[in-house]
């Protein structure tokens, strides 16, 4: 559980410091936007820091069923980097994808790096496995087969404001990761 609390307490940090960036007016200079070489830095960032203290909770709370079940596979650098990882490439699609569907928005918050735990968790045990061997699915299969598993997972989450496409970018990076084992400590 070492992992998850860390994670919870570098989400408090960057919100600390969100606050003290919100009273200079620079509150945005955490969150991702295209375009990303504007502020590279956010890529990361963006990952910790959250629109409200709700957010965070929001957020944490899930961090805290989910993240332990995957600490137990794991080692505390893999969690990290994955969590990073994930959420970073949540973002990336959120802002990118999204401004290509709509006007382009700011996206802050760990619900990728989160979807991605959890759907390591969904195709990465035992059950998953040996259901998913005796099915003889092929990779493409697999792969189609996440995608939609994503796309019903986020469904669950609609809402407006929401940053849907993270949810299910992340649910599918999660769902692949598990399925092949990513961060299972051998």
């Amino acid at each position: 559980m070492r992992a998850t609390l860390e994670t919870l307490a570098a989400a408090a940090l960057v919100g600390i410091a969100q606050g003290a960036l919100r009273l200079v007016g620079l509150a945005g200079t955490l969150a991702l936007s295209t375009p990303l070489s504007a502020a590279p830095w956010t890529v990361v960032t963006s990952v910790y820091a959250h629109g409200s203290i709700g957010h965070l909770l929001a957020n944490g709370l899930v961090l805290l069923l989910v993240g332990p079940l995957v600490e137990r596979r794991t080692n505390r650098l893999r969690f990290h980097a994955f969590v990073a990882t994930t959420g970073a490439l949540a973002g990336i699609a959120q802002v990118t994808v999204g401004g290509l569907l709509g006007p382009p928005a700011a996206v802050l918050g760990l619900s990728g790096a989160v979807f991605a735990l959890g759907g390591y968790l969904l195709a990465g045990n035992v059950v998953s496995a040996t259901l998913f061997d005796r099915l003889r699915l092929s990779a493409r299969a697999q792969f189609a087969l996440f995608g939609l598993a994503a796309v019903v997972l986020t469904a669950t989450t609609a809402a407006p404001g929401v940053a849907l496409i993270a949810h299910a970018t992340g649910a599918f990076c999660g769902l692949v990761a598990g399925r092949t084992g990513l961060l299972d400590v051998r």
